[in-house]
């Protein structure tokens, strides 16, 4: 063989092997890429979840020690946080707060959701039935939200769609929702809350309040003996998923004069159906 004919295969060889994909080629480089991706984000959410209700403002050294990651990565992810307005910063203090943008988000979240549609004519139907103010809460990850409340106006029906906090620990849509979750959330939200005491009866004691849930697992219902407001009492109950898993409520409140102990008993077969055919309905 001549040098000339060695020459064209050698260049023969390399436009084949140019050509024949390695095991560290395009697909490998997108992988990482995509993996490298995913770890941003999981980084960012870290950042985000250090927000909370309890500690609302943060400097760069206290989410560094709350997730674990380097200052300077902190510093980088809450810039770029900054930049699309998921963050503000408080320029006196050094702090960061989260921005507008995120309320916009669960507005947005709440404006989609299709569970008050569909929950809507069980909870109309529950207030024609006791005549009291009827909630229909979701938990936000802290606290219970109201998407939706009926009650009997002056003069017709109203329904009101609002954005309301509730706690979880000392509500009947907040308890009937924690008694159906893992008792680390229940000790979680017990420290971020600090079971802070709003009335005489309020429970301010975590062994009181996972007996209580205990209670409340075996009956099916909860009550809010005037817990979270003098003079107000409330029956709730737990709403499934498609899953089964319990996330959200539906309550009947009234003035405690309305709602003796006699009368909570005689609307707890009718809360709780109200509640499993809520269920239904969104599975």
């Amino acid at each position: 063989m001549s040098d000339m004919e060695r020459k064209t295969m050698g260049q023969a060889e390399v436009i084949t092997a140019a050509r024949v994909p390695s095991a560290d080629g395009p697909d490998e480089d997108a992988r990482e890429s995509r993996d490298s991706g995913a770890k941003s984000l999981r980084k960012m959410s870290a950042v985000l979840d250090c927000f909370t209700r309890l500690h609302p403002a943060l400097t760069v050294g206290e989410i560094s020690d709350a997730t674990g990651m380097p200052r300077t990565t902190v510093h980088r992810i809450v810039a770029s946080l900054r930049e699309v307005g998921m963050l503000d910063q408080d320029g006196r203090r050094q702090s960061y707060r989260l921005g507008l943008k995120m309320f916009h988000y669960g507005s947005s979240v709440l404006a989609s959701l299709d569970t008050p549609r569909r929950a809507h004519p069980h909870i109309a139907k529950l207030q024609l039935f006791t005549g009291e103010v009827i909630h229909f809460h979701m938990f936000d990850g802290s606290q219970m939200v109201c998407v939706e409340r009926e009650e009997m106006g002056s003069s017709r029906l109203t329904t009101l769609t609002t954005i309301e906090g509730a706690p979880t620990y000392c509500t009947g849509v907040g308890k009937a929702f924690l008694a159906f979750q893992d008792e680390a959330l229940v000790r979680r939200i017990a420290q971020e809350e600090g079971l802070k005491r709003y009335t005489p009866t309020t429970i301010t004691d975590l062994g009181e309040l996972l007996e209580e849930l205990a209670l409340i697992r075996s009956r099916g219902f909860a009550i809010d003996n005037e817990e979270n407001q003098v003079g107000l009492r409330c029956i709730g109950a737990p709403i499934r998923d498609a899953a089964g898993r319990v996330f959200a409520s539906v309550s009947v409140s009234g003035p405690a004069e309305r709602m003796p102990d006699m009368r909570l008993e005689g609307l707890a077969p009718l809360v709780i159906q109200t509640a499993d055919d809520i269920s239904k309905a969104l599975a």
